[in-house]
């Protein structure tokens, strides 16, 4: 029977010497690494134990003369063994063995200090206390990196440690067998599965999910940035800047950040892969990249080289700054203020596709392409268009824009989509059925605050602006802004009406400040109403109850028609925030 793998063992120091040389592609641990210390600390305590940690799988490279190495460009050889399986024990064992710190997730450094106890081989995250601790080997990485050898690293413990306290010549032998073993963890045995350079990324992933004990998938923007890493390492490298870049503002210069979204490195390939080759699901990408001609099923390095140049002239307009600012106008347009108002990321990922394509392909001016991509966002975040199966349908966006050849085209095929979703229909019943819910961040709550910021609407008994109120900037110890119960949840109690699914209700919520829901407590509206109506003006008070959505004489009625009435006026509202953006 023939297979498409072989079973390679490997001692670790084999292992990290290969990684050295790069044979082995392990990526650069200076790119986000996402094992907390203790998973570290108990990888070192089941190698100690002499239990298995588990396959590791490599897939053949392929790669011919001439390529380059996965991550820094300082090894002396071409990568023979791509890393897809085992990256994180890989990159922790090569980093504690040599002493060398990694970026964390949110793009901090960080030195992984792994502490032991010889006399009872206890191993341990380092802390402060561990580190004045004589009994502790306080870093295991200095038993490797300290150039001393280890058998003069146990006599210089031992004298620290006697000089402390009365060690006994039975637990001197404990403490000496203990570090040696520690020490000979460099020869624990490894087992590796070595896949042919025959197998597709799609068996790699499907090998990787049945071996895995715990059921992870590899996501093919894996498999692009290691692609990437190989041939085009800076590109990769520009993606993991700008998302760094985007998680604080900037004390100098121009930056990323914003308060919708601090995007991974694979939402901002899924921009530039989607305004390169008009595709939304990434293994046509992938294909792509590898040099696949999608006409003859062939591979060639000129084709690899065509593809690649397409994707770094996109990369180009995606991690413009500029382009990345202008475009979130869109959304601050839309009437959404920050992230707090956003259900999902995956709709400004993908928005932000036909911005630039609006851009760069069709040359929109920027007024225009602003405007419609404000309505187009709206649009796809209160129909949840990108929920489900987000590539399926962004496949089919772009399907539409192929007989596009003018910017006439492209705005007519993008309000045409936004008319056959919000229809009379969506309006008058698929919208209210959705506000049917108690979920404080379903998408049609969202649309309504961002209608209340179109629409200019006060806070509930306010003179304060929603839009104000809302701003992300704006910090304080209590929110601005709070979501009120119309009718208190105690009241509603008190009539017999106690499931959460019914008194968290959208319709029983309204956005009030701070310091009045404290003071409304859990009063019936048919009390608290009275002393706000009798400090607003009537055309305030007129405004107040559209805004708001009340119906009249709500704070008497039955608390189940009250919801369904304020659910079709929220609706209505929702409409008007719309086409007040559609008349901008």
């Amino acid at each position: 029977m023939q297979t498409l793998f072989k079973k390679v063992d490997y001692t670790l120091n084999i292992l990290i010497e290969n990684i050295e040389l790069g044979i082995i592609g392990l990526p650069d641990i200076q790119r986000p690494f996402i094992w907390k210390p203790t998973r570290v600390r108990d990888l070192f305590d089941s190698m100690f134990k002499g239990f298995p940690v588990g396959y590791l799988l490599f897939w053949e490279s392929g790669t011919g003369d001439g390529t380059k190495q996965i991550g820094l460009n300082d090894k002396q050889k071409v990568p023979r063994l791509l890393i897809v399986d085992g990256q994180q024990r890989l990159t922790s064992l090569y980093s504690v063995l040599k002493g060398k710190p990694v970026l964390r997730d949110d793009f901090t450094e960080q030195k992984i200090r792994i502490a032991f106890r010889p006399k009872d081989s206890y191993f341990e995250v380092a802390d402060a206390a561990i580190k004045r601790d004589p009994e502790y080997i306080p870093d295991i990485s200095s038993l490797w990196t300290s150039g001393v050898g280890h058998v003069r690293f146990i006599t210089q413990f031992m004298k620290s440690l006697k000089d402390y306290r009365a060690v006994s010549d039975e637990e001197e032998d404990i403490i000496n067998t203990a570090i040696d073993r520690l020490f000979d963890l460099q020869s624990y045995p490894f087992t590796a599965v070595e896949l042919s350079p025959s197998v597709d990324e799609e068996n790699v992933a499907n090998v990787f999910v049945r071996i895995n004990s715990q059921g992870m998938t590899l996501n093919q923007s894996d498999f692009i940035l290691t692609l990437m890493s190989v041939f085009w390492d800076e590109g990769r490298t520009e993606l993991e800047k700008f998302s760094r870049s985007s998680k604080k503002p900037s004390t100098h210069g121009s930056s990323p950040f914003n308060y919708y979204m601090q995007p991974d490195p694979d939402d901002m390939l899924r921009v530039s892969v989607g305004l390169g080759f008009r595709r939304a699901r990434l293994k046509y990408a992938y294909s792509l990249l590898r040099g696949k001609d999608l006409q003859t099923e062939l591979f060639s390095d000129e084709m690899r080289i065509k593809q690649f140049a397409i994707l770094k002239e996109a990369q180009s307009y995606t991690l413009d700054n500029q382009n990345w600012h202008e475009f979130l106008k869109s959304l601050l347009m839309s009437g959404y203020k920050s992230s707090s108002m956003i259900s999902s990321k995956v709709g400004i990922i993908y928005s932000y596709v036909f911005y630039l394509i609006g851009k760069r392909d069709f040359q929109i001016e920027s007024k225009s392409l602003r405007k419609i991509i404000a309505k187009w966002f709206f649009m796809q975040a209160i129909t949840r268009r990108y929920t489900g199966s987000p590539e399926t349908v962004m496949e089919q966006d772009f399907s539409r824009l192929r007989d596009c050849h003018s910017q006439a085209d492209f705005i007519i095929v993008l309000n045409k989509i936004i008319e056959e979703k919000l229809t009379d229909d969506f309006w008058k019943i698929t919208l209210p059925n959705e506000l049917a819910v108690s979920s404080a961040t379903a998408p049609a709550l969202f649309a309504y605050y961002a209608s209340l910021v179109l629409l200019d609407a006060n806070v509930l008994f306010s003179n304060l602006k929603v839009s104000s109120l809302l701003d992300p900037s704006i910090k304080s110890n209590k929110s601005a802004t709070e979501r009120h119960h119309l009718f208190p949840r105690n009241y509603l109690k008190s009539v017999n009406i106690s499931d959460i699914k019914e008194t968290n209700q959208i319709a029983n919520f309204a956005l009030v400040e701070w310091k009045d829901n404290i003071d409304i407590s859990d009063e019936p509206p048919s009390s608290y109403l009275p002393e706000y109506l009798s400090i607003l003006s009537t055309d305030l008070l007129n405004k107040m109850y559209y805004w708001h959505a009340l119906p009249e004489n709500w704070e008497s009625m039955d608390y189940k028609i009250f919801l369904e009435q304020r659910r079709k006026l929220i609706a209505n509202v929702i409409k008007n925030g719309f086409d007040k953006l559609n008349s901008m």
